[in-house]
């Protein structure tokens, strides 16, 4: 078992939860990624840039500020060689795969950190039933790519 790797995931599902009660508890808002990116590309300023600003500017610059310690790019658990900063399938088909996230998230009015854990934490009907679609969709599409398209690790 690789210690550090899960002393790490464990670090990094305490500050989510941290992250998200604070910004329940000072704003009164779900700390949900994609409504936050998301009121900040398609909504007029309605008082509210400031927040979603600094949430977004600390959720980017946490990787970097860990990489500038000496983290590095984070190597992915079992997989020797391959890092985070190169994605498998190319820069083209990650941009791809976000966009369509962002269009799945916008029909479905949440994505899995509002819902996985917010929702789940607030014990919402909506959020249990969309973090199971999310979670099934999630197994349906790596048990698709690795054994019926045949690519990934």
């Amino acid at each position: 078992m690789d210690w550090i790797a899960s002393l790490q995931g464990l670090v990094g599902g305490v500050l989510i939860g941290l992250s998200a009660v604070w910004l329940m508890g000072s704003l009164g808002r779900i700390a949900g990624i994609s409504g936050i990116v998301g009121g900040l590309i398609t909504q007029r300023p309605k008082g509210d840039s400031a927040w979603r600003l600094a949430f977004f500017a600390g959720l980017v610059s946490g990787p970097l500020l860990v990489m500038a310690v000496g983290g590095g790019l984070g190597n992915v658990v079992n997989v020797p060689g391959a890092v985070i900063g190169e994605p498998a399938g190319g820069v083209s088909l990650m941009l791809l795969s976000g966009l369509l996230v962002g269009l799945g998230t916008g029909l479905s009015s949440g994505c899995t950190s509002g819902h996985g854990v917010c929702g789940l934490a607030r014990l919402s009907p909506r959020s249990i039933a969309a973090t199971c679609v999310f979670l099934v969709a999630a197994i349906a599409t790596v048990y698709v790519i690795r054994h019926v398209i045949g690519g990934g690790a």
